[in-house]
């Protein structure tokens, strides 16, 4: 049986170096296939009817003119009069479902669909708690210590309201999928990051086996926590494919996908932090509040973050229902949003102790949990170095003549990463072709190049000798990419496997070479005796002693189990600090650079975890800078559902990033670790902390629009 764990550092030829994406080339070269791409012989094209309002009872549908409209095949209403399920609850929630032979046809017949409805009350803008009434839900209290005690022996005690708004999902493919049926059996090309875990998810509502549904995803063009699984317009869909005998496809339109797929839940919170006068952290107590949606019971942001070994803390959460399309995961699920409460109501505690932030963090770096205390203060320190804190940092209020003032500001945060339970099949064939298959999907994180280098390490080939097959639920089950999980399990299940059938291949090879089985290894496109490649066989010639069938080995993650033998960990940590400059007259925030140092365990491929690491920093610029649901309270619409004025951050926006990945001998030891989410968790505090190191003043909700900045600078006394 062979030793599961990852090779030695110097017996590594792959993992750890520099490779480009293994489906590069057809993503660029347009021959990627994704869902949305999928046209299958017969298509019907599937639009959806829309309730114009954010809360209304459907009193009448009237579709028959729409069903004598050219090209109309089928249209199914969804929400029925008179039914429970008669009430809309957000704007643009669907009623009806128009099946035709063009997309066009389609839209022209939802067109033609009369729908009465009775309007009912709405709440649509969560901040105000007095107006939300009884939607306004205390649901989540807890106190450790005692936090009052501490507040009255405080040196210092420093108060301040901070918040996040609620922004939308904004993936390039939206939400949708192809289905068809044959002989009883569903087919559902899907835009998913939960391949194998859809199967179930089609099969309850629709009343048939698992065995009878098939999901494949072989790309997915974006998901960030929002496709764990068909919606319900995938699922009726699916049922109108079975009953017209013909495939659909149903993706939702762009100004109803920045509402209907979800977002992330705003967070507003009020903080107190009492402290001693050389720094020390000896008190937290927040009120916090924010919405998911529809439903009054939120998701309670983990306060204070990262920083939770504070000695006396008190917290209150309360959830605030609202008729808005509910949220959903959104890549670090509130982290950033406790992230950017957490460490400005830290930054502005340093501020009133006229202390440097970074000697303030570094001080009460013990009181951290998630990741180790010791790497935080070296990411801190790392970050320090790349953007000149030393030099470049001043305390609150840039002082320098003109209308533009520069500022540094930093955070941390933390995330789990665990891999997750999944599964695959490692074949050799007798001609030396080897390949992996597991039903598990790449979002564009790198998974398949991920598992392609674990493969040909193991049996000391070049990439270009191995296959991957991802992307089918009728492979081997695959966990769903959440959490950060995907990395670790798919290569810990790839490992394993590949190991189980080198062991195979040895026993096979062992007689000709003319020692044990355990006395053999596979390098450089050879087996050979270990130590000893004058002693060997061409990876070809070894392949040729299977026989006619080919060797297949299943492995296997098992969370727990793979911990302990140090394939994978969890818990990492990481820093980030931005340096930005204000127009204090236009209230423009520009970012000049951005640096962050990232612990993610052993890395597999460096170059695409420098990516992830770069992808977030750029997906937090526009969260910090320009990502809003703008909601009217008077009509209970969303104002800016188009690519026009939901903005989102360009290439001249994210100023200079640099990334540090903290890797080698300290963290290689740990095992591989997820790193989709971590980095995407501080760039809103770090961003905010430098806007108040350059204004003196706090801009406290969040994103920090030029309307924002003028206004605190107003209140601030500085404008």
């Amino acid at each position: 049986m062979p030793e599961y764990k990852w090779p030695e550092a110097d017996k590594r030829s792959l993992i750890g170096k520099r490779h480009s994406r293994a489906d590069g080339p057809v993503k660029s070269s347009g021959k990627a296939k994704y869902s949305s791409d999928i046209s299958r012989p017969g298509m019907l094209h599937v639009q959806a009817v829309r309730c114009p309002y954010a809360h209304a009872r459907v009193t009448s549908i009237d579709t028959s003119e729409a069903e004598r409209m050219p090209g109309v095949k089928m249209v199914q209403v969804v929400v029925e009069p008179g039914k429970p399920n008669a009430e809309t609850q957000w704007f643009l929630d669907h009623v009806a479902l128009v099946a035709a032979e063009t997309e066009e046809q389609a839209e022209d017949a939802v067109r033609k669909v009369k729908v009465q409805y009775e309007r009912l009350p709405h709440l649509v803008k969560e901040y105000d708690r007095t107006a939300a009434g009884a939607r306004a839900r205390p649901q989540d209290a807890a106190t450790t210590g005692d936090p009052d005690t501490a507040f009255r022996e405080a040196d210092v005690v420093s108060e301040g309201e901070y918040g996040a708004r609620f922004i939308s999902h904004c993936a390039l493919e939206p939400h949708g999928s192809v289905t068809e049926w044959k002989d009883g059996r569903l087919t559902a090309h899907l835009s998913t990051q939960a391949v194998a875990g859809s199967v179930s998810q089609f099969a309850s509502p629709l009343e048939v086996p698992n065995t009878n549904v098939r999901v494949i995803c072989n790309h997915t063009g974006g998901a960030f926590g929002s496709k764990f699984g068909p919606d319900k317009w995938d699922i009726q869909a699916a049922r109108m494919a079975k009953a017209a005998g013909r495939p659909m496809r149903c993706f939702t339109e762009r100004n109803a996908e920045l509402i209907v797929s979800g977002g992330r839940p705003s967070d507003f919170a009020t903080i107190r932090i009492a402290a001693k006068k050389d720094g020390t952290i000896i008190g937290w107590q927040s009120d916090a509040w924010g919405t998911v949606g529809p439903s009054d019971r939120g998701a309670a942001p983990p306060l204070p973050y990262v920083f939770r070994n504070i000695p006396n803390i008190r917290t209150r959460y309360t959830g605030v229902g609202t008729n808005t399309g509910p949220s959903r995961a959104w890549r670090a699920p509130n982290h950033p949003q406790a992230c950017l409460l957490t460490m400005c109501a830290l930054d502005d505690c340093a501020a009133k102790l006229n202390m440097d932030p970074l000697q303030f963090f570094l001080k009460n770096i013990s009181l951290v949990q998630g990741g180790r205390p010791e790497d935080y203060s070296a990411e801190l320190l790392k970050c320090a170095e790349m953007i000149a804190w030393k030099k470049n940092w001043h305390p609150r209020g840039d002082k320098t003549p003109g209308p533009i003032k520069r500022g540094l500001g930093l955070s941390i945060h933390t995330w789990g990463g665990l891999g997750h339970a999944c599964q695959c099949d490692v074949k050799i064939h007798p001609d030396g072709s080897a390949e992996v298959t597991m039903g598990t999907q790449d979002l564009g994180t790198g998974t398949r190049t991920v598992m392609l280098v674990t493969l040909a390490e193991t049996f000391g080939l070049p990439l270009n000798a191995v296959k991957l097959n991802i992307g089918d639920s009728d492979y081997p089950p695959g966990g769903a990419s959440g959490g950060s999980t995907t990395v670790g399990g798919a290569s810990t299940a790839t490992r394993r496997g590949a190991l189980d059938a080198l062991e195979q291949l040895f026993q096979k090879v062992a007689p000709a070479l003319g020692v044990p089985p355990d006395q053999l290894e596979a390098v450089n496109g050879k087996i050979q005796v270990k130590g000893n490649p004058a002693k060997s066989l061409a990876w070809k010639q070894a392949c040729a002693k299977i026989g006619t069938n080919p060797i297949v080995a299943r492995g296997a993650c098992q969370s727990q189990a793979a911990r302990k033998e140090k394939l994978i960990d969890a818990n990492v940590g990481g820093a980030q600090m931005a340096d930005v400059s204000v127009d204090i007259e236009t209230g423009v925030v520009t970012l000049n650079k951005f640096v962050a140092a990232q612990d993610c365990g052993l890395i597999i491929n460096l170059k695409t975890a420098e990516s992830q690491v770069f992808g977030a920093m750029t997906m937090g610029v526009g969260y910090a800078l320009y990502e809003e649901r703008v909601m009217d309270q008077l009509t209970g619409r969303m104002l800016n559902n188009n690519m026009e004025f939901y903005k989102l951050a360009g290439l001249g926006d994210i100023g200079t990033i640099e990334v540090f990945m903290m890797t080698g001998k300290g963290f290689d030891e740990r095992g591989v670790i997820g790193l989709g989410e971590p980095p995407v968790i501080s760039p809103g505090a770090a961003i905010s902390n430098a806007i108040a190191n350059a204004i003196g003043v706090r801009v406290p909700h969040m994103p920090f629009t030029p309307d924002r900045v003028l206004a605190a600078l107003e209140k601030g006394g500085v404008a």
